[in-house]
Parts: C-alpha cells; structure tokens; sequence
C-alpha cells in the first residue's frame, strides 16, 4: 500500500491489485460496475448506517441552513441527500466522486453540483466551502496527508471536516462478530438478492479493507499534520467512528 495509505499492508489486498495506480483503475471499476444495484444493497446489509444517522451526524458535526458543503467521495449520494436536506435551498452542496457511475446514480435523485475527481486533488478554489464530509471511503483513498491537506485548503476558516468511518470493534468478541457478518451474512444476503451480482465484489472489498483499516490514532494525527485543530474522535455501536476537526 502507499505510504500515507489508510490501509496496512494487507496479503488479502493483493488480490486485487499491485501498487497505486492499479489500485485506482481496479476500484474505480469495481464502483462503476456496482454503481445501480448499490443503494439496494446497501440498505439490505446495512453496511454502512442509516439515513438518520447520517443526518444525525452532519447536524451534531455543525451542518446547517444556508451551508455550502462538499461531500467526498460522494457514490449514490446516501450522504449527500442528507446534507442537501439539511442546508436547505439557500446552502449549496457538491458532490465529488472518482466514479462516474456512481454519480450517475447520484444524478438521478439528487439536483446537486457534481465533479469526477479524486479527494487528493480537489478541483474547487481556496476557502470555497463551509463543511467536509466523506461518508464511509477514508479506506479507499491513496495518500490520506494529501486528501486531509485538500480538505483544508478549501475549507474556509472556522470550517468543519468530518470522516464517517467503519473500524474494526476494540474487544475480540466484537471483531468476530463483524468478521463473520461481513465474511458470512453479507455474502448470502448478496446471494439471495440475485439482482445485485455486481456489488458481490465491492463488498467483499469492503470487508477485507475495514480488516486493513489503521488506527484511529493515526487517522487523528493525520488530521492534525493537515492543519486541523479541535480533532476528535466518537464512535457509535463499537463500529461506526467519526474523525472531526476544524480550520483555525
């Protein structure tokens, strides 16, 4: 893996790619190709979070009325609806993402500004935007000090960035449980729902990344090195964590 990767080196990663540039194409077509079934999927295994808690999220994190916010790594759009819904029409939301495909599906719910990019190299100016979200994809990005330096530079001063993430539980008992759901449950609802075939692959992704995840320590330090003050982190359930932190 890269160096400033949110990934460890990981021998099950290797099956689906070798070094950084294969690891761009390959998941980009993994997301592309799961782009339609993946709403659909994702509320069977529910293996990100619900709409409310997103919601719940955003608002604790300072989302508000009149916002401009910039959604990374946007996919459908599960994220993004819940910002749109909470800065109203008089905010402004984009949503960037490195698959066209899932945009694509974003578009057609969603009336928002869109850009095909990726979250080390933000296509937007200086000081642009109120509030950072990412929903679920910190895993999934290549250089993490580079992505946490972009998220800085377009936020304006007293701005927000807030990470979801999926970690591994701290106690053993956790982490066989979500092994096995994501190794075992996961899997066979994605059988049973036949018409999602192409999202078999991302999820099984998803699960060996979330076992490849680094620490939240260094996650936090990353934020830190970028120029954020006030990081934290919260996590709900024992899984679901969210990286806070503010431009000065």
């Amino acid at each position: 893996m890269p160096k400033n990767s949110a990934l460890k080196d990981d021998r099950r990663l290797d099956t689906y790619f070798a070094g950084e540039e294969e690891r761009r194409a390959v998941t980009r077509d993994m997301f592309n190709e799961a782009a339609p079934g993946y709403d659909n999927a994702e509320r069977i295994t529910a293996l990100g979070s619900g709409s409310w808690y997103r919601r719940e999220v955003l608002r604790r994190c300072g989302v508000k009325t009149g916002m401009e916010v910039l959604d990374v790594a946007a996919g459908t759009g599960l994220v993004t609806a819940e910002a749109q819904a909470l800065v109203g029409p008089g905010g402004r939301v984009v949503a960037l993402d490195p698959s066209p495909g899932m945009l694509a599906e974003l578009q057609k719910k969603l009336a928002v500004e869109t850009l095909v990019a990726y979250a080390e190299s933000i296509p937007l100016p200086e000081a642009c935007v109120d509030f950072v979200s990412m929903g679920y994809a910190l895993r999934h990005v290549g250089d993490m000090d580079a992505a946490f330096a972009e998220y800085f530079r377009v936020l304006r001063p007293g701005g927000r960035a807030c990470i979801m993430e999926i970690s591994r539980p701290a106690g053993r008992f956790g982490r066989l449980a979500l092994r096995a759901y994501i190794g075992g449950v996961v899997p066979l609802l994605a059988r049973l729902s036949g018409r999602h075939a192409d999202v078999r692959r991302l999820w099984a992704y998803y699960g060996d990344t979330i076992e490849a995840a680094i620490d939240p320590a260094t996650i936090l330090a990353a934020m830190r090195r970028a120029g954020f003050v006030d990081v934290d982190c919260a996590v709900t359930f024992g899984v679901f964590r969210e990286y806070v932190g503010r431009k000065p």
